[in-house]
């Protein structure tokens, strides 16, 4: 089975509305230091490809009910690096097309300006995730992610063959990129959706994070051990994550912005998720 209904976590604070997701490879190769597919998925660093995917995929896809949107990818990145070479993406968004399906694409890499003569004919609307628009800060936090400029030139190009564009500004992690966060914004204003997430912290997240910025988690581990823990995840204090949530908010707005916050008990509107955006 591909497809899968959406929230691995049955997270009590998730507010998508119904959808599948389909990780089209396993891993992701971006190894960004807070990620969280470390904590369920072996060898999580290491991309590898799907046996048989694409005629599993199709039989599938014959017997969905195309009223739900399927949204690419929430454990794995749709364009890992191998994808510049296999183009299985490409080949699943074919599907997509012949099946006349709703999709929702998130990534952190900015390959799928490749596709967008295929994106653009689809019921689609295509995000990116930026933490930070400094290309240093970004490079410590996800070595291996296309730099977050070059991702914000790509969705500027997708706005202009006339899809629908979002963005997740996610992680924001206080004390290194909520700093840049006007920064940020401003780069995507383009944008008619922004979803925002504090940092939430697993275990072997946690430990990564020390190692690779112990001075920043002297600031921020009193504070997430005064944080709420829920559903695995350590979380900043309600209180300091809601006014942060708060700012973001009112910026975003003041753009024009739709906002969405995932997995924070906080406001939505009109969804966490971008999903409104698909038509």
């Amino acid at each position: 089975m591909y497809l899968r209904p959406f929230d691995p976590w049955k997270s009590k604070l998730c507010t998508c509305p119904f959808k599948y997701t389909l990780n089209i490879y396993t891993g992701c190769d971006h190894a960004c230091v807070y990620c969280y597919i470390t904590s369920y998925i072996p060898r999580a660093f290491q991309v590898r490809t799907k046996e048989g995917l694409l005629p599993g995929l199709e039989k599938e896809l014959r017997k969905l009910d195309k009223r739900f949107i399927i949204a690419l990818s929430y454990s794995s990145d749709p364009y890992p690096t191998i994808d510049r070479e296999l183009k299985i993406t490409r080949k699943v968004l074919e599907l997509f097309k012949r099946y006349n399906i709703r999709c929702l694409l998130l990534t952190k890499s900015s390959l799928f300006e490749r596709d967008l003569d295929i994106l653009k004919e689809l019921k689609c609307a295509v995000g990116i995730t930026v933490t930070t628009v400094d290309s240093k800060k970004a490079k410590l936090l996800e070595p291996n992610a296309p730099d977050p400029l070059k991702r914000i030139r790509a969705l500027k190009m997708a706005k202009k063959e006339g899809i629908p564009v979002y963005a997740r500004i996610d992680p924001i992690i206080p004390f290194y990129t909520w700093g840049d966060f006007e920064k940020t914004l401003n780069a995507l204003s383009f944008v008619s959706h922004i979803t925002v997430s504090t940092l939430k912290l697993r275990p072997d997240s946690w430990r990564r994070m020390q190692a690779k910025f112990p001075e920043l988690m002297e600031k921020l581990s009193p504070l997430y051990e005064k944080g709420d823990k829920i559903g695995g995840y350590y979380y900043l204090p309600r209180e300091f994550r809601f006014q942060i949530l708060k700012e973001a908010r009112e910026k975003i707005e003041r753009r024009g912005i739709t906002f969405g916050s995932c997995r924070e008990g906080y406001y939505s509107y009109p969804s966490c998720d971008a999903s409104h955006l698909v038509p």
